[in-house]
């Protein structure tokens, strides 16, 4: 098995590409026409990231300060340092991996938690 796609829900469509887009550097790639708004973002070998635009369901709920003990996306980049610099110079906040390993949590404007590793 491999993973595919991750579905992450957003609520606002021009906030979420600034964020995935300018941080993270992510491409659009073509979506389908569905029923709803959204984006598609390729990753590599074929993954890709799907932003659906739908109301919330965690917008009121409580999360824990390090997101490794939250749902959470995990990829792995060789931009870790330079998204590091994004994150802080865009003010999002990001706690250290709790393992010592060179990783990184932080969430997207919706609460979405992301794991990168270097």
């Amino acid at each position: 098995m491999k993973v595919v796609h991750i579905a992450l829900l957003v609520s606002d469509l021009k906030q979420a590409s600034q964020f995935y887009e300018k941080i993270l550097g992510l491409q659009r790639i073509e979506r389908p026409q569905l029923a709803f708004d959204g984006i598609w973002y390729g990753l590599e070998h074929g993954q890709e990231i799907h932003l659906m635009l739908l109301d919330n369901p965690y917008q009121n709920c409580d999360k824990p300060s390090h997101g490794g003990r939250d749902n959470h996306v995990a990829m792995q980049t060789d931009q870790l340092n330079k998204i590091i610099n994004q994150l802080e110079n865009s003010q999002v906040p990001y706690t250290m991996s709790k393992s010592g390993r060179a990783a990184i949590f932080f969430r997207d404007p919706d609460g979405n938690t992301i794991e990168l590793m270097g």
